[in-house]
């Protein structure tokens, strides 16, 4: 009898591994087919030729936001994660078969760039989720539109076409785009639109923004820049001057660059130009009214009419100021009255005068004060040449220094005069195109020879001179002396009356007493100062120059004896 062989654990596992298709061909972690043959609940039982049958949840059969639609006998694909579990029953997974699959297609059609469909679905840090068919890509907040969108929530659950940006499928990150495709599809419309468009064209459109150097209008699907310069013949310092975003606006198409789609477009070249035959409106020497629009370093701008500005020159501002910021002269908005001095319509400029239109105060001086006139005016600045007097009419005159005082040196004559100090002068000379007054100070002086008197210069009274003086008045800080008889008078400091002590007492002195000595100086009043040392001084340095030095061997006792009978003598 034929002995009975029972089947082995390791039988029953070969038998098992037959009908799931062997050790290669198993049906764990694969997409395979099956059939829905029961929908439980919210659950589809679906046969895939195992032992036993698997459910899956109805979810996993419907897109986000909309509902499964799954039958009994439906034939889908579903991926198999384990054969069997716990209960017995195959562990499928539809989301994980729609997911490898969805993969492929995405991975091929990343290759050319091609756009893909996909629902918004939830939102997470920086951005949202993307449903690409069973693949979860994610949305940042910046590629969601052109513009930034503060709620999506009319753009969820909504099947629409995304770009991908980059995948990476063993880390499972999928990174899409929404604002790609719309400006794709943008510069697509604005290709077409720009082809419909002709510069010189006149259009409607809508001012979409505003910035300080123009607007960006809508004609429709392209924008175009409206700049500052074209809005207005009339100066603009910013656009919302005239229009704001929102306003639909008319305007004139400039220009249209087709390869960089630029279009530039402008308001006022719909209206008429001021500037034509601006040369018969503002002849030169009109004298016009305006208001002041800038002002520069250069000088000021002053609109005569909307549209039309004339630039005053900052040489052409005032007859007097000099070197002064226009800023100082005029203020903007200020209405002023100006002479038109050039017009150049092509060039669209006028050169104002501001001074022009006012009288000339040079001439209205000379007409007030004719040569020989006394004037008086205060001293405003000294140069190394002379004094500068300010005058009434806001004039300035010059005093040479040389007309400043008789008999003394122009030098001197600068030192005794300061900055502020208010004095009288004769108007000598006035030209007027060189706007110069030349003034004399000595010219007013009593007793010199413009009046024919005399003075200390006629009377040789010149400094270091040596002259004998008469005692006025004893005082104890000196003695008033007079030069000659009938001369100018002058005072003797103490400390000038000898070299030593002894004798610089002025009660040494009496009232009548004649003595020589020597002019020091003029003071403020242009009275002479004398001085007996310095007479003395200066002898001493003649007799030592003419009869030999302290160290020759003559004493200066021998010396001066010497001197004093030559001159005794002589």
């Amino acid at each position: 009898m034929a002995s009975t062989a029972f089947p082995t654990r390791d039988d029953f596992a070969a038998l098992l591994n037959d009908s799931l298709g062997g050790e290669d061909g198993g049906f764990e972690g694969r997409v395979v087919k099956g059939t829905v043959t029961a929908i439980e609940n919210d659950l589809a039982v679906i046969d895939v030729g195992l032992k036993s049958e698997g459910r899956v949840p109805l979810r996993e059969f419907a897109m986000p936001g909309q509902k499964a639609d799954i039958k009994v006998g439906d034939e889908v694909e579903v991926y198999v994660d384990r054969v069997e579990n716990a209960h017995g029953e195959a562990m499928l997974s539809r989301d994980r078969a729609r997911r490898e699959a969805a993969w492929d297609k995405l991975e091929a059609e990343f290759t050319e760039s091609a756009r893909v469909e996909g629902v918004i679905f939830g939102r997470v840090k920086g951005g949202f989720t993307v449903d690409l068919d069973g693949a979860v890509a994610f949305l940042p907040g910046s590629q969601v539109d052109i513009r930034p969108v503060r709620d999506v929530t009319p753009l969820m659950d909504i099947p629409q076409p995304f770009q991908i940006l980059k995948m990476d499928r063993r880390r499972g990150n999928i990174v899409v785009s929404r604002r790609a495709i719309l400006e794709e599809t943008r510069a697509e419309q604005r290709s077409g639109l720009i082809q419909t468009l002709a510069e010189g064209q006149i259009i409607e459109g809508v001012v979409k923004n505003i910035t300080d150097y123009g607007a960006f209008v809508d004609l429709g699907g392209i924008d175009g820049l409206l700049h500052v310069t074209d809005l207005s013949y009339k100066r603009i310092n910013h656009p919302n001057e005239m229009i704001n975003i929102g306003d639909t606006v008319r305007v004139q198409i400039i220009r249209i660059n087709r390869d960089t789609q630029r279009i530039s477009l402008g308001m006022k070249q719909l209206e008429s130009d001021p500037w034509e035959g601006a040369s018969a409106k503002y002849p030169i020497g009109a004298k016009l009214s305006g208001r002041v629009t800038n002002i520069t370093e250069y000088g000021a701008f002053v609109e005569l009419e909307a549209g039309i500005e004339g630039l005053v020159h900052v040489s052409e501002m005032s007859w007097t100021k000099k070197n002064v910021h226009p800023g100082k002269i005029v203020s903007t908005s200020q209405e002023v009255e100006v002479l038109v001095l050039e017009v150049d319509p092509e060039k669209r400029r006028i050169s104002l005068g501001l001074k022009q239109a006012q009288s000339n105060p040079w001439d209205s001086f000379a007409e007030r004060h004719p040569i020989g006139s006394t004037v008086e005016g205060e001293v405003k600045n000294a140069t190394e040449f002379g004094l500068f007097i300010g005058l009434d009419g806001d004039v300035d005159g010059m005093v040479h220094m040389s007309d400043i005082a008789w008999g003394i040196s122009g030098e001197d004559a600068l030192a005794l005069h300061r900055k502020g100090e208010a004095v009288q002068a004769v108007v000598l000379d006035i030209d007027v195109e060189k706007e110069r007054i030349s003034l004399g100070m000595k010219q007013l002086e009593r007793g010199g020879p413009a009046a024919g008197g005399t003075t200390a210069a006629a009377a040789g009274l010149n400094k270091n001179a040596i002259v004998t003086v008469t005692v006025l008045e004893v005082r104890d800080g000196g003695l008033e002396v007079q030069a000659g008889e009938d001369g100018a008078t002058g005072f003797i400091k103490r400390s000038d009356l000898g070299r030593d002590r002894d004798e610089q007492r002025s009660e040494r002195f009496q009232t009548g007493q004649k003595f020589d000595a020597m002019i020091t100086g003029f003071d403020r009043a242009k009275k002479p100062t004398f001085s007996i040392k310095a007479m003395q001084i200066a002898e001493e340095k003649q007799a030592v120059a003419q009869y030999g030095s302290s160290d020759s061997g003559a004493s200066l006792g021998d010396i001066l004896g010497e001197a004093l009978k030559a001159k005794s003598e002589g």
